[in-house]
């Protein structure tokens, strides 16, 4: 099983904080970077993501990471889980299935929000123990106030 990591903070250069998400103890905007890499037309736009900061809509007790998304750009269904730079999630999403069992949290079928074409399958899919998954995302309760 992979394990997740939500964590909420500045990221430079931004000083306004924002949400990380650590698979396996790697940044998901990295994980993201190795598989766009040889799709992009130029190597800045791979893995040009950043952290949410919608803290009321995905930070805990919001069900946005367990299947309920609160920000969708697909369908019913895809959740959003990083945003662009620029702190405009719309402008660039990455997003990908969220399926919830009694034991499990998956993601799977990434896609970028403005490049359909890139066949992101290399991404995932992840699979976490549901435990460890929401104990993870209970600690966002206390996190800094995103804007």
């Amino acid at each position: 099983m992979n394990v997740i990591e939500f964590r909420v903070g500045p990221v430079a250069p931004s000083v306004y904080p924002r949400m990380d998400i650590l698979v396996d103890g790697i940044n998901l905007i990295e994980l993201a970077r190795v598989v766009e890499l040889p799709l992009a037309s130029s190597p800045s736009i791979a893995g040009a993501y950043a952290g949410l900061l919608e803290r009321d809509l995905i930070c805990w007790p919001s069900t946005h990471f367990l299947g309920a998304p609160r920000l969708q750009w697909f369908s019913e269904g895809e959740t959003v889980l990083l945003g662009c730079e620029c702190g405009d999630w719309g402008c660039w999403p990455l997003t990908a299935q969220v399926e919830v069992t009694e034991q499990t949290v998956t993601w799977s079928g990434f896609r970028n929000g403005h490049r359909p074409n890139w066949d992101l399958r290399a991404l995932g899919p992840f699979v976490f123990d549901r435990q460890q998954y929401e104990t993870a995302l209970r600690r966002t309760a206390a996190s800094p106030k995103l804007y």
